[in-house]
């Protein structure tokens, strides 16, 4: 398989014993889906009614997986920059 998504913990900064191999893909796109999917979990789980971006940033800087793309080419995905736009969207939905 030419991708392979791997995560690391960002609690766990520079552990490379805590990083698995999450999947391995045909193609970019089915890699980049699984690499934002889980940015979406974390930042899903994490959210709570009236949460700021800024804490729900930082609570996934702090904490959260952090996947990311290995293979051929040179396509990039940034895990923080997959948030980032991620949280913008959650946040400003109505509270329920």
């Amino acid at each position: 398989m030419p991708y392979t998504v791997r995560v690391d913990y960002n609690f766990r900064y520079m552990d490379e014993t805590a990083r698995y191999t999450h999947v391995e893909c045909t193609t970019w796109e089915e890699a980049l889906k699984a690499a934002q999917a889980i940015v979406d979990v974390f930042l899903s789980s994490a959210y709570t009614p009236g949460m700021t971006a800024d804490v729900l940033y930082q609570i996934y800087t702090s904490f959260g997986e952090d996947p990311f793309i290995i293979g051929p080419g040179e396509e990039t995905f940034s895990a923080w920059d997959s948030a980032k736009a991620r949280i913008g969207v959650i946040c400003e939905q109505p509270r329920q």
